[in-house]
């Protein structure tokens, strides 16, 4: 038995090997010391007794799923090896083969899966001339790909990887040193975990790290890549996906495809189509955005305070993930827009609609990962039931879109496939509440199949069947006292007192003879007894034909039951997006191509519906006279909610959906950033300042006019002149840049900011108005034109909870700092009672460098110098002036 271990093991390495022996799976030698550890079992060994013991562990049969599923979330390949002969027939050792290979990518069983999330497997590829990436959710069947050229490929390739999140990734050995520099140790790093904080690793779903796997690169060769392609959507072109000329897609598409294959030993005939993107077709959110607004998980890891938590009213999981993919891939084309927003208002006008709707499609099932299920033969009776019940419902639904006006509607209503001949075989063949377990019986219905029905029948009524033989019998034979009877030596005999032999029919075959009697049997008994003792494992037999049939048929259709899934799943979400607009008071936007982003009493969706009272703002952006907007105030004044609320609000348009204001009109954006708050990175050796710059190197060298970039106290992380002279230089960059002039809010507590509307053309000022009352402050949260004069730095103290004490003397030296009474420097500790010198007042940070300037001006030594220096020294000491 270890030497066919061994054989197995060799042939699917880097996995753990599941072995299964009888109703355990085990595994052994190294696999089960990690097992043990990983599954938190008990290690055990066999051979002890020859002093060459071999560690084992192992699971039960019927509970490997929990503990399969705990390995593959920690990263881990299992493979799965079963018996594949009966072990009562086998006349050796039993057969057994890995009938798949569990990996982070290619899982489908539930345990291993969130209804609310897609399950990506991708593969990169690329070379000199571009990158290329495929993705692939075998749970579900979607598979899309994209590639990349020019020098930026790598990064917008990075990009798609931040969007999709796969839990495995593919690339050839090649490819393994970009997998290995800093950006990728960064993506790969399980931070999270341990941090919680704002600077998640890349790539990071719900806690869970990609598996990162390095092939050979005969499994990225384009030739072989078409050609699988080919085959498995039986076509003799590619161009009909838009893979034309798109070679390296091709490949990483390929490579996608052999990896499914290879691991689950299946064709996976669920994956019916490949689409092939350009990403910008959507409006481009990196991982710092998506992070900073906390579109999908909030800093603190939870779902609940999202974007996603407040929009996600849907009732399947189908229309959840759907959701999801549309927060992280907004639209931008104006046309699908308006079909959606057409959609939203007339759910959100009809409530009676909506929530019949919504009612209905709380009878659907997880159609999209029914169908993987069910095409690669891993689906129980109960899923079969789960969709003729989904099926059933399609009806009702249809007629309800009946009188709808959308467009949009009326497209979903006229295409949705009611599944009639589906509904109709599995309600004719499987039982309404089937066992979890086959083996356990009762799967097919009565009256599906004639031999089943005998064979229960044989099964259910032998003692009736005996009687009616045995009363048969005695009155053929007119011995009253004879017995059918059963034992498990002889099965069923007749048995006959030696008194009444003579009336023995010729047709009885003599058995056994004991003290008082004779033990015959007839030809009728023969057949009944191999009938009755070979009927359970019969039915059992039978029924597995017979639903493995079934479900082969349904499998055929597989096609058809996704297309009913993808328009229900788009029916969920628009209902879900008119449900919120119902609920909390949304507004229909108006999207257009043009510059201006104009948004009258706008609101953050997400603090809204915590409940807080909420103070509306206004913001216009274009991209001439308002293209940005320098936001002063104090902290704590809410100046990052408002840049949150402005992103929030072009994002949701950008979906389809109403959004928390009075009156929106938004230009259609290609690119949100977001450089808003940061975390150091210790563990990967970058401090907030550097991840801060990074980001902000990013949003410089990327947007363009049509982008929306959000700036919140850029350059704090450094000296107060360093930090201004950056923040001017970034704002100045985003202003005057014609390719990267985007429409931009910048947050800053630098004052001297506000100079610049003096300076350009296309900056304006606004403030976080404050109330001053008696020594106190009042937030006012509200956004007006002009600039703040102070930051409230104490009074923020104060309501954070400083003493006294300690907010009373800061404000005392505070005041002597500006009014320049107390030579702080050179009086330790502060010291209260010392004399104070009377000074000119303290300088702007502008007019102290400008007096530097001056002192060097009154250094110059004018009588020395000729006129081509003294010209020299001028404009040297101009281009110095603030």
């Amino acid at each position: 038995m270890l030497k066919q271990y061994h054989e197995i093991k060799r042939a699917h390495p880097g996995t753990l090997l599941f072995f299964r022996l009888g109703d355990f799976y085990e595994l052994f030698y190294d696999d089960a010391i990690i097992g043990s550890k990983e599954m938190e079992i008990t290690l055990t060994a066999r051979n002890r007794e020859r002093g060459n013991p071999v560690p084992m562990c192992g699971v039960p049969y019927h509970a490997a799923s929990g503990y399969i599923a705990k390995l593959v979330r920690k990263g881990f390949r299992v493979a799965i090896c079963e018996q594949t002969e009966d072990a009562k027939k086998a006349t050796k050792l039993v057969k057994r083969e890995v009938v798949r290979v569990i990996t982070p990518g290619t899982a489908i069983d539930s345990q291993l899966l969130d209804a609310r999330e897609n399950s990506y497997l991708a593969a990169v590829f690329g070379t000199g001339t571009g990158m290329s990436a495929a993705f692939l959710d075998l749970s579900t069947g979607e598979f899309v790909v994209t590639q990349f050229t020019g020098d930026q490929a790598w990064n917008r390739l990075l990009e798609q990887l931040d969007c999709f999140a796969p839990r495995e990734i593919l690339f050839p050995k090649s490819l393994e040193p970009l997998f290995k520099n800093e950006a990728l140790r960064d993506a790969a790093s399980h931070v999270i975990s341990d941090e919680k904080s704002a600077s998640a690793a890349r790539f990071v779903v719900a806690g869970e790290q990609p598996s990162l796997n390095a092939l050979d690169e005969w499994a990225f060769a384009h030739d072989r890549a078409a050609e699988l392609i080919c085959n498995h959507f039986e076509v003799n072109s590619l161009d009909g996906f838009g893979l034309g000329g798109r070679d390296l897609a091709v490949i990483a598409a390929g490579a996608v495809l052999q990896y499914v294959r290879e691991t689950q030993k299946d064709d996976a005939g669920h994956i019916t189509g490949l689409s092939y993107f350009e990403p910008a077709e959507y409006l481009m959110l990196d991982a710092p955005t998506v992070r900073n607004l906390e579109l999908v998980e909030a800093l603190d890891g939870s779902r609940q305070r999202t974007l996603l938590g407040v929009l996600d009213e849907t009732v399947t999981g189908m229309g959840s993930r759907l959701l999801k993919q549309w927060l992280l891939r907004p639209s931008m084309k104006l046309g699908e827009l308006a079909a959606r927003l057409d959609t939203v208002e007339e759910l959100k006008n009809a409530l009676i609609l909506r929530d019949r709707l919504r009612q209905e499609l709380k009878q659907v099932a997880d159609l999209e990962r029914l169908m993987a299920r069910i095409s690669m033969g891993r689906a129980t009776p109960r899923d079969l039931v789960a969709l003729k019940n989904s099926a059933d419902a399609i009806p009702g639904i249809k007629e309800l879109l009946a009188d709808a006006t959308a467009s949009l509607l009326e497209i979903l209503a006229e295409n949705l496939d009611e599944l009639a001949d589906l509904r109709d075989l599995i309600g004719a063949s499987i039982s309404d509440e089937p066992p979890a377990n086959m083996n356990d019986g009762g799967t097919i219905r009565n009256g599906y199949n004639a031999q089943l029905d005998e064979l229960r029948e044989v099964a259910t009524s032998s003692k009736s069947v005996i009687a009616r033989i045995e009363s048969r019998e005695r009155a053929r034979t007119g011995i009253a006292s004879l017995k059918v009877r059963f034992n498990n030596v002889f099965g069923y005999f007749i048995e006959v007192s030696k008194t009444n032999l003579k009336n023995v029919p010729a047709d009885y075959e003599r058995r056994q003879t004991i003290t008082n009697a004779e033990r015959y049997t007839t030809p009728e008994l023969k057949e009944y007894e191999a009938k009755v003792l070979g009927a359970e494992e019969h039915i059992n037999e039978i029924e597995q034909e017979l639903f493995a049939a079934i479900r082969q048929a349904v499998a055929v259709e597989t096609k058809r039951v996704q297309g009913v899934a993808q328009g229900l799943a788009m029916l969920d979400v628009l209902g879900s997006l008119a449900e919120v607009a119902a609920r909390r008071n949304y507004c229909r936007p108006s999207l257009s191509e043009s510059d201006e982003l104009y948004i009258r009493s706008g609101r953050h969706p997400v603090i809204e519906s915590a409940g807080e009272r909420f103070i509306p703002n206004d913001v216009f952006l274009n991209n001439s006279t308002d293209r940005l907007l320098i936001i002063t105030g104090p902290n704590m004044g809410g100046k990052s909610v408002f840049l949150r609320q402005t992103a929030l609000i072009a994002i949701l348009a950008q979906i389809g959906s109403f959004v928390p204001a009075e009156e929106a009109r938004i230009a259609v954006l290609d690119r949100i950033f977001t450089r808003v708050g940061a975390s150091d990175s210790l563990a990967r050796g970058r401090s907030t300042f550097m991840v801060e710059m990074t980001e902000t190197a990013n949003i410089l060298n990327t947007a363009t006019p049509r982008s929306l970039v959000l700036l919140d106290e850029v350059g704090r992380g450094t000296s107060t002149f360093d930090g201004l002279s950056l923040a001017w230089a970034i704002a100045e960059y985003l202003h005057d840049n014609p390719q990267h002039a985007a429409k931009t809010l910048f947050a800053t507590h630098y004052h001297e900011m506000t100079e610049l509307a003096k300076l350009l053309p296309g900056v304006r000022n606004y403030q976080m108005a404050v109330k001053e009352s008696e020594g106190t402050i009042v937030f006012l949260r509200r956004v007006v034109e002009g600039s703040a004069s102070k930051s409230y730095g104490i009074e923020v103290g104060k309501l954070a909870g400083l003493p006294r004490t300690v907010t009373d003397r800061a404000r005392e030296i505070l005041s002597n700092l500006e009014a320049n009474e107390l030579d702080v420097m050179g009086k330790p500790k502060f010291a209260r009672h010392l004399p104070s010198r009377k000074r000119a007042p303290q300088p702007s940070l502008f007019e102290a460098a400008n007096d530097a300037v001056l002192d060097e001006m009154r250094n110059l030594d004018i009588e020395s110098l000729t006129a081509e220096e003294a010209l020299d020294a001028l404009r040297r000491l101009k281009a110095r002036l603030l």
